[in-house]
């Protein structure tokens, strides 16, 4: 039985070794104080004593490293112009689902245009196998017979991260193996505590990394792409010639002409109810008043004049 624990002891030792590339540091194994008497009475050699050196021809490696495969992670944004985005919203869901895809996530607000009217505006984001992206950009695209405004697809290949992810996992995976079976053989009961804390933190390990390859799994299986829904009305689509965009400069022309004409209305309305009952109160009043005492007081010139006698001699 003892040398089955150190021959397990060993290969756990490089095992962990073999894990030095985790953020985690490897574990380290507890000393066994304890010791059993061979068949010839002579102490067995410590555990550590027996471990072989790692490079030598004694080492053992996991040999469960996981087959190649090359995995790359696929997404796309898309920003169209449509005719009804909430429509075209519920269509784009509607593909996500018959796919065997579903959506990420998805928000509508309404935009106010300069000439004052309101048009919703969406925003979608979907996953969808792989293998079926570019049929589920085509369908997206056939929402609108407008010219796609921006297109976006981006491809990230993991292969590297993925396949260190899955050696680190088959080395823990195997460490975790023999630390249940040097617990299983162990005695004393700090011994098997320590082997505990130590097997504790293997697992946790390996559900880490579990976690991170879930994720890349998931991501290289289902693309995600994102898509922007404006309205027809809120996206400009002028005539180019030659670099020159008449249809673009009439508009912002006419735009600038209904923000001039809308200036003086305002400022027409500001005069008539504001401006105008104000002077009428600034000027008219003091002009009434003025007019009022000027003529008081030539009504008593008049009076005056009339009550005096002439001069005697005439």
């Amino acid at each position: 039985m003892l040398k089955r624990v150190l021959i397990a002891l060993s290969i756990l030792e490089v095992l962990l070794a073999a894990c030095g590339g985790a953020k985690t540091a490897a574990p380290q194994l507890p000393v066994w104080e304890s010791v059993q008497s061979t068949g010839g009475g002579q102490p067995a050699a410590s555990p550590m004593e027996s471990q072989p050196q790692i490079g030598s021809a004694n080492s053992v490696y996991a040999s469960n490293i996981p087959e190649f495969k090359h995995i790359v992670i696929k997404n796309a944004f898309l920003w169209l112009a449509v005719d009804d985005p909430t429509k075209s919203m519920d269509n784009i869901t509607k593909m996500a689902e018959e796919m065997g895809g579903f959506v990420v996530s998805a928000s509508m607000q309404q935009v106010t245009l300069d000439n004052g009217s309101q048009v919703p505006q969406v925003s979608i984001t979907i996953r969808v196998p792989a293998e079926r992206l570019y049929d589920a950009l085509s369908r997206i695209k056939a929402e609108t017979a407008q010219p796609v405004i921006r297109e976006d697809i981006s491809s990230q290949d993991v292969t590297k991260e993925y396949t260190d992810l899955q050696s680190r996992l088959g080395n823990l995976q195997a460490a975790e193996s023999q630390l249940k079976e040097i617990m299983a053989s162990a005695t004393k009961t700090e011994d098997v505590l320590n082997v505990y804390n130590q097997l504790t933190q293997v697992q946790e390990q390996i559900e880490v990394i579990k976690g991170q390859i879930k994720y890349y799994d998931d991501s290289a299986a289902l693309s995600l792409i994102s898509v922007e829904l404006k309205a027809n009305k809120a996206v400009q689509q002028p005539l180019t010639i030659g670099g020159w965009q008449p249809a673009g400069v009439a508009k912002s022309a006419l735009q600038a002409l209904i923000v001039t004409l809308k200036f003086l209305v305002n400022a027409l309305i500001w005069i008539v109810l504001l401006v105008a009952p104000v002077l009428v109160i600034v000027l008219l009043l003091p002009f009434l008043i003025i007019r009022s005492i000027v003529a008081y007081l030539r009504k008593r010139r008049k009076a005056r004049v009339a009550v005096t006698p002439p001069p005697s001699g005439i």
